[in-house]
């Protein structure tokens, strides 16, 4: 009769010793999670799927690469004019690229020529402003938000005297000051009503973010004021600062134009949509494409910025999604 008890010696080995033959199957683990985005990132995320944002990026982009390089578009002089063969010679649209292309000025100047090098002055008094009223509006307002205080009443003053000037009469006013308007002096007289948008926007955002736990936190841990400002407020307030500034670079291009129209801008021999604008005026009647291209691309790059302003708007702004 076989023994078939055991001793707890061998209940003891058998318990811990392993099986001859396991078969291992990895664990399922759980499905690997996605990164959590950051405020920049979920904003990227959502323009890379509107196309309102590519088709504006598009025109910025080509806008840009013509105000760069304007001699890779055209080999025709913008200020070379020809009254005996070229007054006021019609379009000729089938000629791409060509110097007719657009037909020709009052002064016998190429009108294609003049849109593709009037594209740098334009883009240049656009950018130039807004850099210039975010870099003073964005500094004002975050002090004024920021400290509070008296700082903040003084500064909220004399925005509110600034916020009261005529903003197109008050620039025209400063630029009848310079007998000579170069694009700085433009850039200049333009930066210097329109900053009060930027400042009120920048204090309105700051205050809310300096209420905020991580910045409590912060303060409490013994940061400093120039680390809690430029680590934890300003890329928390900044948003609203840039839809603001790229919307309104579109208008600052729109400001030039109608000051270079009243001949109060940029003059000739600088070549400029507005300046373009203001000379066709006396031919408009009879020849309507002198004024037709520089108006339409003026027109076109000021709806590219407003396009870009409002796809980052709704970006940026979690409650518009």
């Amino acid at each position: 009769m076989p023994d078939v008890t055991k001793t707890k010696t061998d209940t003891a080995v058998d318990a811990v010793a392993p099986p001859t033959e396991v078969a291992t199957v990895p664990a399922a683990g759980p499905a690997a999670q996605e990164k959590p985005r950051s405020l920049w990132g979920d904003a990227w995320y959502d323009l890379r799927h509107r196309p309102m944002f590519w088709i504006a990026a598009v025109l910025l982009m080509l806008l840009l690469l013509i105000a760069a390089f304007p001699g890779l578009f055209t080999s025709a002089d913008p200020r070379d004019g020809d009254l005996t063969n070229h007054f006021l010679a019609k379009p000729q649209l089938t000629h791409f690229f060509q110097s007719d292309w657009f037909g020709y000025d009052i002064q016998g100047r190429s009108i294609y020529a003049r849109v593709v090098y009037g594209t740098r002055a334009s883009v240049l008094v656009g950018l130039g402003t807004t850099v210039a009223v975010t870099l003073v509006g964005g500094t004002l307002g975050m002090l004024a938000g920021y400290f509070g205080g008296w700082l903040d009443s003084i500064i909220s003053r004399i925005t509110d005297i600034f916020f009261g000037l005529p903003y197109l009469l008050g620039t025209m006013v400063v630029l009848n000051a310079f007998t000579e308007r170069k694009v700085y002096v433009v850039i200049g007289a333009l930066a210097f009503l329109g900053w009060t948008t930027i400042t009120r926007v920048t204090r309105s955002s700051v205050i809310t973010a300096k209420q905020a736990d991580y910045v409590v936190a912060a303060r409490a841990l013994g940061a400093g004021t120039r680390r809690i400002l430029l680590r934890h407020v300003l890329p928390n307030a900044i948003a609203p600062t840039i839809v603001v500034a790229t919307i309104a670079l579109g208008a600052y291009i729109s400001a030039e134009a109608t000051l270079s129209y009243l001949g109060l801008g940029l003059a000739d021999p600088t070549v400029s949509w507005g300046v373009d604008i203001s000379s066709a005026k006396d031919a408009i009647r009879d020849n309507p494409h002198v004024m037709l291209f520089p108006a339409g691309m003026l027109s076109l790059t000021v709806f590219a910025f407003i396009m870009l302003g409002d796809a980052v708007r709704d970006a940026l702004d979690p409650k518009l999604r």
